[in-house]
């Protein structure tokens, strides 16, 4: 072993810089060491010297608190804003409300438009001066002078509503607003308002104040299905923006934050008074003088008479949804004014509005029913009307579209129709009508009593809820989870493209679907067992008149989802639900109809989706707040209203039947073929046995059981035919 030597070699080279290394390290992290003490031994002396007391020291601990908690706060709500910025990564931000729509019926007369239109919208700078005025003075007097959020205007909004007792001002900032109209929703939650903070400011950074105000004057909606100050101007007083005074300037700057309570058309009187505080508004920013608002005080603005104007909002709004999912879907599509030709039918869907009044005025009240929704299509999916409430005016939420409502019995097709494709029925199958528990849930009948052995047919006709809960767990072969899978794949295929919850009461229609989802599954039926995809648009223009998508062109073509055999089998049983089941009421003269009423859990919804050889139709009743009916059934006002709208949806057309089923015979005119329409007042109710007839029943079904298991004669049919195959 050799001893260690400083110099020697490439290996003693090394073995110094380490050493050296080393050292330095040291000593460095000594001194570092040193100086740390030091420094902490003179802010320890200074906070000796510095220290507080009383009132100063809490006041100092406050702050500081406050200071930490404010910024743990921000950081909160910064990553709570962070799903929103993503809205805005496309880098054209604004394309989602640059579209420009006129909407046409199925025969090319315009009936609407949605969307701002551009290409000739009014410049800011062409805006009279006391329509700003009045704008500003109402939204955000401190609109120039704020960054997006204004903890000024928010203070003295605060202070004005406690002085009156309720919310008469908003602390909103026009930015703020605008945050809301591209990238959000009005749900009223903490999560939208810190959102919309953030977006703000973002919006803010992004863009000058004369565009910021321009795009909230184009974009926001200000009722009667208008867009923007211009084509607000248009619709309720026939005249450019450019050329309002400054009484028709209030009553328009009154839409913004209220267009459904202010809107002139639908409540003059609540216009004007709003008009007013505009004015008021006005005098008191000091952007006008008394004197100089007196004359519209004295003459308050007189919108144009639309009483009498039908104008189909609800389809409209749907209609601009489809063209803008069309649009996302064509990258090449730059053009941002478009004539969409729609499948409209004005006299259609004016019948159905009429119906969907006329019903809930004569029996609304004795039913408890306060809104309404019906969707009407080609069996191709074309929409011929929609109607999504009682009152666009009041309230722009589209029960047909938006609305997820427990479908109940309505449902049960899907099930009835995953089980026919499985092959593990047919209409004429023999199943028993039985008690059964999955876990601690047991589905019971509406008789509370089960019926034994009957034909599929007879148990969707009558509506049986123990049946579909069977044939899930038979398509599971004992596991209802697997059957519930294959149910759920099948409504998919069918139309209905919101999740669907996987829960023990989904065969009995638990989980809950759009109007126009379920009507469009029931399409599938309809078209033979195609896949139908709902759609508003048949044809759209460009802004040179050039056709640009079509439907009969661009369109998938439809998905077998059922066989022929199977769409029929299942047609025969929905025509028998109409003749002698459940939905009588929906019958209609000279017209072969099929479809299933549906009824909830303690009659919050009642439904009827139906079709004939030539369309398909679904109606709702029931509350906006969920609350109870009185007793409502599908097979009651639904069907009823089932009824009328396709009667008139009929008139003037050849007549065809339902697919797969023979033309039934017409009835000699004026023979009822209907249901008797309930007296006025005396609402329909469900029908109870009394404790005589059920004793009557029971004893007929024993009668029926020993016949059934009694030795066949010869020459009957065999109990293995597939066709009286029992589920047990």
């Amino acid at each position: 072993m050799t001893d260690f030597q400083p110099g020697g070699g490439r290996g003693g080279a090394a073995k110094r810089f380490f050493l050296d290394l080393d050292a330095r390290l040291t000593d460095g992290a000594w001194r570092l060491a040193g100086l740390i003490g030091r420094s902490w031994e003179k802010l320890a002396d200074l906070s000796d010297r510095v220290q507080v007391y009383g009132w100063k020291r809490a006041g100092a601990e406050f702050g500081s608190e406050a200071m930490t908690l404010g910024a743990i706060g921000m950081g909160l709500m910064l990553t709570a804003a962070i799903p929103a910025f993503r809205e805005t990564t496309d880098g054209d931000w604004l394309k989602k409300s640059e579209l420009s729509v006129v909407f046409q019926d199925r025969y090319g007369n315009e009936v609407g438009r949605r969307g701002i239109r551009h290409n000739d919208s009014v410049p800011l700078d062409d805006f009279p001066d006391h329509m700003i005025k009045a704008v500003l003075a109402t939204e955000d007097r401190r609109f120039f002078d704020h960054y997006g959020i204004d903890l000024i205007g928010t203070l003295r909004a605060v202070l004005t509503n406690a002085r009156a007792g309720g919310v008469v001002q908003g602390g909103s900032t026009i930015t703020q607003q605008l945050a809301k109209n591209l990238f959000l929703t009005n749900e009223r939650s903490i999560e939208r308002k810190i959102k919309e903070a953030f977006l703000a400011l973002w919006l803010e950074a992004r863009a000058a104040k004369a565009e910021i105000l321009k795009a909230y004057l184009d974009r926001a909606y200000m009722g009667g299905g208008a867009f923007g100050a211009e084509a607000a101007a248009e619709y309720y007083f026939g005249k450019s923006v450019r050329d309002v005074t400054l009484a028709e300037a209030a009553m328009l700057a009154g839409l913004f934050k209220a267009p459904t309570r202010f809107a002139p058309h639908a409540n003059l009187p609540a216009a004007r008074a709003r008009a007013n505080t505009v004015l008021d508004n006005l005098v008191e920013a000091g952007f006008m003088t008394e004197g100089q608002v007196f004359g519209a005080r004295r003459n308050p603005a007189t919108p144009i008479d639309r009483k009498d104007e039908v104008v189909p909002n609800y389809y409209l709004d749907y209609a601009f949804e489809d063209v803008k999912r069309l649009v996302a879907q064509t990258p090449g599509l730059t053009d941002r004014v478009l004539t969409v030709r729609t499948g409209l039918d004005l006299t259609v869907q004016r019948q159905t509005e009429l119906a969907v009044e006329a019903i809930l005025r004569q029996y609304g009240s004795e039913y408890g029913a306060s809104q309404a929704a019906v969707v009407l299509m080609d069996v191709d999916g074309t929409m011929r009307a929609i109607v999504g409430g009682r009152d666009y005016g009041a309230s722009q939420f589209n029960r047909a579209t938006e609305a997820m409502r427990q479908p109940g019995s309505s449902f049960k097709p899907i099930v009835y129709g995953t089980a026919l494709r499985e092959g593990l029925i047919t209409s004429r199958s023999i199943v028993v009508d039985r008690q059964i528990c999955l876990g601690n849930w047991c589905p019971q009948n509406y008789g509370r009593s089960f019926s034994g052995q009957t034909t599929v047919m007879s148990a969707l006709v009558r509506s049986i809820n123990s049946i579909p809960v069977i044939l899930t767990q038979q398509m599971g072969r004992g596991d209802s989870r697997i059957g519930r899978q294959k149910i759920i794949a099948t409504a998919r295929e069918m139309g209905i493209t919101r999740p669907l919850t996987d829960s023990a009461p989904l065969p009995i229609g638990a989980a809950e679907v759009t109007l126009v989802e379920l009507t469009t599954a029931y399409s599938t039926f309809a078209s033979g067992g195609k896949r139908v995809t709902p759609h508003a648009s048949v044809e759209i223009r460009n802004s040179h008149g050039e056709v640009i998508w079509r439907a009969d062109r661009d369109m998938p073509p439809p998905r077998q989802v059922f066989s022929a055999a199977v769409a029929t089998d299942m047609n025969s049983m929905l025509v028998g639900v109409v003749e002698s089941g459940t939905g009588r009421r929906a019958q209609v003269e000279g017209v072969q109809v099929a479809g299933k009423t549906g009824t909830t859990n303690s009659y919050r919804d009642a439904l009827f989706i139906g079709f004939s050889g030539q369309y398909a139709a679904g109606v709702w009743f029931g509350n906006d707040d969920y609350s109870e009916t009185n007793r409502m059934t599908g097979g009651s006002l639904p069907a009823m209203t089932f009824s009328r709208v396709m009667a008139a949806a009929h008139q003037g057309l050849e007549r065809r039947p339902v697919f797969g089923q023979p033309d039934a015979a017409r009835p000699p005119s004026g023979a009822p073929t209907t249901a008797p329409v309930p007296l006025a007042g005396i609402p329909e109710r469900p029908q109870v046995l009394s404790r005589r007839s059920l004793t009557v029943l029971s004893r007929i079904e024993k009668l029926m059981r020993d016949a059934w298991d009694a030795p066949m004669r010869p020459g009957s049919v065999s109990s293995a035919d597939p066709q009286v195959r029992v589920l047990r």
